[in-house]
């Protein structure tokens, strides 16, 4: 009996040669290049002492915990995600749901810093207000979305992946694999893997 896990697998495969990428100007970019530029952004990011957040609901706020963490820790690089359950309750009580990112980003961006920006919708106002946020303190974009091509977070950014499928997990999947892509880059850049 069979239950489709071959095409489930396919159906990956091709959403991932179908990735859309463009740049802050909305102009499509090639997909490795953009990983490979993205790559050497964070580099510079660490050389210059500045950090990357990651912002996302959900799984996306999985993600970004996951990555930050692997980003710090693996690639030596100054990261933090805002998804502490005592942050969120009291932005959310205190501002209003729409400001949880918002709010953490406006105190400690610093200009220079990098923002990414996971939603699978490319919808959530939080994560919008978020990224208007690390635009007023200076902070390069990089957005993940999906479903909706036309969605807002995909226009937003300095480089902005959009995954072309209608379903979570496999948006998920690719977002999580860009973010680990990029940082096995830097990480055999600089010919470090801590263990």
């Amino acid at each position: 009996m069979s239950l489709g896990s071959k095409k489930y697998y396919e159906d990956i495969i091709n959403l991932m040669r179908n990735v859309r990428v463009t740049d802050g100007s909305n102009k499509a970019i090639s997909f490795n290049q953009a990983v490979d530029d993205l790559a050497v952004d964070i580099i510079r990011l660490k050389q210059s002492g500045n950090k990357v957040m990651f912002i996302g609901n959900g799984a996306s706020s999985s993600i970004s915990s996951h990555m930050s963490v692997d980003y710090w820790k693996t690639g030596g690089i100054k990261a933090i995600s805002f998804n502490d359950g005592a942050l969120l309750t009291c932005i959310s009580n205190d501002y209003g749901y729409k400001h949880v990112f918002e709010k953490p980003i406006q105190m400690f961006a610093d200009e220079g810093d990098a923002l990414v920006a996971i939603s699978s919708s490319g919808r959530s106002e939080n994560i919008l207000c978020g990224v208007a946020a690390a635009r007023q303190k200076k902070c390069r974009v990089i957005t993940l979305s999906g479903f909706d091509a036309a969605n807002p977070l995909s226009e937003m950014g300095d480089i902005n992946f959009y995954v072309s499928a209608q379903a979570y997990g496999p948006v998920e999947i690719i977002h999580h694999s860009i973010c680990h892509c990029v940082l096995d880059l830097v990480v055999s850049a600089q010919g470090i893997y801590l263990s």
